[in-house]
């Protein structure tokens, strides 16, 4: 296998010429705008705290967009109590996340700045490329659910939304949501952080609301297909779908914080609000099946002076939610190969996703764009995860210190990429979506069991190819590691 030991696992920061960038300190010399991209965060650097990555992790969770979800599961044909189960079993993959955060302070980097040691320099591009067309698929999702509550706010205003005002909604709420993440982690986190309170306590109002016009009566259940596409589309709406950045916030954490304290708190603020949430989607489309969109016939179960608040959460919550996604979405672009500083690549997801955003509200599919986006891109990230996960407990969170070493890392890693490939087959053989049946799913009356499937395959596989064989950068010579044995018998 080739290898080479002249380039660093972790990348320096590049200009668009291509010239390295002098490291900066975590907000940089530029005002507010944090430097820093997929290179190494060195320890003296690392401020944050588990306290505050859980709260920030419960802000991301506590919007409108996990109600949409739990909404979806009565969409999908489920009745009720069919619904609650698949958003409980759903929700346990939010274990993975709280294990790939581990990765964050042992390695200093991003998640798919630690993925470059699993694929291979090179061989992670592809993977990232797909990351990065994941993190702009939920852009678009929090954009146009923006644009879809600040038109219901206009309307009620007595504005009729042309498609004129539509276009402006997208630009504006376009260019705004690209503030934090120019700014930075600081400023996420803080933000994040700050919306948890209040968003809880209109969710919890909300919910006192529904309850009483809730009917859960003698639904008639929903096929065992229905049911498995439903745990699929929670797992990938929530915990997995957001596996793939858990790193990149968790590295703020100093090296030596417990792992086990770490990966629990992660799981649980991200999981608990997920499920509540959820369950609360499950009773509104129970109250009023027939809406359409995630903020149509609200008026009919609460009262307007709700409405328009609530709708004004969805404008903010959105634009913070893109926030984490327009952060991610930067740092995987350098991970790609994209020449450019991360406040540049954040620019650039910024435009992509007005464009698409534009073409989805105009075309008026919102649940079916949300339906096959969520079930599409379980076919790379759930073999991702199993493959992260497997190599995470080979190496047992050895990770070299990128700080002045250069280990030598392999260029393609047949291992993991070979079950990637495996694991993205086996996913789309048994995946159920409306425009594509794989021929498993089809031999067993449609049942979709692409998450669980990707995952194990995936990290059989790995683990079977990669037998006998020392995980890159836990033993070159000369270089340090991350974390020692000790630190991982007392964390």
């Amino acid at each position: 296998m080739r290898r080479f030991a002249s380039a660093r696992w972790y990348q320096e920061p590049v200009t668009s010429d291509g010239m390295a960038v002098e490291q900066r300190d975590d907000t940089g010399s530029r005002g507010l705008v944090e430097q820093r991209g997929i290179e190494y965060i060195p320890e003296s650097e690392r401020r944050g705290t588990v306290r505050h990555l859980g709260a920030m992790w419960s802000g991301v969770i506590l919007n409108v967009l996990t109600v949409v979800y739990g909404t979806l599961m009565i969409a999908l044909g489920l009745n009720w109590w069919q619904a609650v189960l698949a958003v409980l079993i759903g929700n346990l993959t939010w274990v993975f996340t709280g294990v790939v955060s581990i990765a964050g302070p042992a390695a200093g980097t991003t998640t798919f700045g630690v993925s470059r040691l699993v694929y291979g320099h090179h061989g992670v591009r592809p993977i990232a490329f797909f990351n990065w067309i994941m993190m702009l698929g939920y852009e678009v999702l929090d954009l146009v659910l923006g644009v879809l509550a600040a038109s219901a706010l206009l309307r009620m205003a007595g504005v009729e939304v042309s498609t004129a005002i539509q276009v402006t909604l997208v630009i504006g709420l376009s260019v705004i949501q690209a503030v934090l993440p120019l700014l930075g982690h600081a400023a996420i986190t803080k933000a994040l952080s700050a919306l948890a309170i209040p968003c809880a306590v209109i969710f919890l109002i909300m919910a006192w609301l529904v309850a009483g016009k809730v009917h859960l009566g003698d639904q008639q259940p929903g096929s065992l297909a229905m049911f498995f596409g439903a745990i699929a589309v929670t797992a990938s709406s929530g915990a997995l779908g957001w596996a793939p950045t858990a790193a990149d916030y968790s590295r703020y954490l100093p090296r030596t914080v417990s792992k086990v304290r770490l990966a629990t708190t992660v799981a649980l603020a991200g999981g608990i609000p997920q499920v509540l949430l959820m369950f609360l989607g499950i009773a509104i489309a129970v109250a009023m099946p027939s809406a359409t969109d995630p903020v149509s016939g609200l008026s009919t179960v609460f009262p307007t002076w709700l409405v328009v608040i609530y709708l004004l959460m969805v404008v903010v919550q959105m634009l913070g939610l893109n926030a984490v996604d327009l952060y991610s979405s930067g740092v995987t672009l350098q991970i790609v190969g994209l020449r450019v500083q991360r406040w540049q690549a954040v620019l650039v997801d910024s435009v992509i996703c007005a464009i698409v955003g534009l073409s989805v509200v105009l075309s008026g599919s919102f649940y079916q764009f949300v339906n096959n986006f969520l079930l599409f891109m379980i076919v790379w990230f759930a073999p991702w995860v199993g493959v992260f996960t497997a190599d995470l407990v080979r190496r047992r969170v050895i990770y070299p210190v990128g700080a002045d070493e250069a280990p030598v890392v392999s260029l393609w890693s047949v291992p993991a990429l070979t079950a990637q490939f495996l694991g993205m087959l086996a996913s789309v053989l048994c995946i159920n979506t409306t425009v594509f049946v794989g021929p498993l799913a089809s031999m067993m009356d449609g049942a979709d069991l692409s998450v669980i499937v990707g995952i194990v395959v995936g990290a059989a596989v790995y683990m079977a190819l990669s037998a006998g064989t020392k995980p890159a950068g836990t033993t070159p010579a000369g270089t340090k590691t991350a974390v020692t044995q000790s630190d991982i018998a007392t964390n």
